[in-house]
C-alpha cells in the first residue's frame, strides 16, 4: 500500500481570487513505513504573494523569482503522487489549489481524483476527538509528537509531522508490527506461524493453528496501544468470558 502525505502552501486563501501554490511536499508511506523517498518543489506563482500568507510560511515573493512554474513540475509531480492515497489534513483547501494549477494549464489532465484517492485526516480527528482542537498543532500535544521545530509553516515540514500524526492515529508505523517500533522477535513469531499453517494446510483440510503465549501477549499489548491512542477499546477486543 503506497500513501503519500501531502502538504501545500500558497500565496494566499482563495483559488477564486487568482492565488496560486506556491510550495509542494509530500512523504511517502510504504506499507505503513516512511520510506524517505520525499518530494518537495518551490514554485513560481508568477503573481505577488499575501502579507499574510508571508507571515503564516515565511516565504517571500523575492525568494520564488528564479523557481519553476507549476507547468515545469506538473509531469513529476503527478508521477509521483499516481495511484497512490493522499492523506492531507483539511484536503479540500490543497485539492482545490491542486485541481485549479491543474486547470489553469489547460492540457486536459483532470483533477486530483482522477490520480489517486484523498484521505482527510482532519474528518478523521474529528471523528476521533469530537469537540476538540484536531488542527496539526492540537494534534502533535494529543498524540506527543514533537512539533518544536515548527516556528512557521512549511510544506513539507508539515507533511513530515502529519506522517507521524497519521501514523499515531492509526495505529503506530507498520501494518504488521506489534508495536510502534519494530518488534523482530514478534515479526518473527509471525513469520513461523505463517510457515507452520504453510505445512499444515492439505487438501480439504485446514489445521486450526491457536497462537502461542507470547503471540497472544504481543496481540494484548498491540490492542492496549491501540486503545490508548483512541481514547477507548478497539472494537475487535472480545471480552474474557465470550473468549472462554
Amino acid at each position: 500500500m503506497r500513501q503519500i502525505v501531502l502538504d501545500t502552501e500558497t500565496t494566499g486563501l482563495e483559488p477564486a481570487q487568482g492565488h496560486r501554490i506556491i510550495e509542494i511536499g509530500c512523504v511517502e508511506l510504504v506499507n505503513r513505513r516512511i520510506t524517505k523517498n520525499n518530494f518537495h518543489q518551490y514554485i513560481n506563482p508568477e503573481r505577488e504573494i499575501d502579507e499574510g500568507a508571508i507571515a503564516v510560511h515565511g516565504i517571500t515573493n523575492e525568494f520564488l523569482v528564479n523557481k519553476p512554474v507549476f507547468r515545469d513540475i506538473v509531469a513529476d509531480f503527478l508521477d509521483f503522487i499516481r495511484g497512490a492515497e493522499l492523506i492531507i489534513h483539511n484536503a479540500p483547501f490543497d485539492v482545490g489549489f491542486i485541481n485549479n494549477e491543474l486547470n489553469l494549464l489547460q492540457q486536459g489532465l483532470g483533477k486530483v481524483d482522477d490520480f489517486c484517492g484523498v484521505l482527510d485526516t482532519l474528518i478523521m480527528a474529528r471523528k476521533l476527538h469530537p469537540g476538540q482542537k484536531n488542527n496539526l498543532d492540537a494534534l502533535c500535544r494529543r498524540y506527543d509528537i514533537n512539533n518544536a521545530h515548527r516556528e512557521l509553516h512549511g510544506a513539507l515540514l508539515d507533511a513530515e509531522i502529519l506522517a507521524d500524526v497519521y501514523l499515531a492515529m492509526t495505529g503506530g508505523q507498520t501494518a504488521l508490527s506489534f508495536s510502534g517500533n519494530d518488534n523482530p522477535d514478534a515479526e518473527q513469531q509471525i513469520g513461523l506461524t505463517n510457515t507452520r499453517m504453510e505445512e499444515d494446510i492439505q487438501p480439504g483440510l485446514l489445521r486450526v493453528i491457536k497462537a502461542s503465549e507470547a503471540e497472544l501477549a504481543a496481540h494484548q499489548q498491540r490492542l492496549d496501544e491501540i486503545a490508548q491512542a483512541c481514547g477507548g477499546d478497539p472494537v475487535w477486543r472480545i471480552p474474557a468470558a465470550i473468549e472462554e
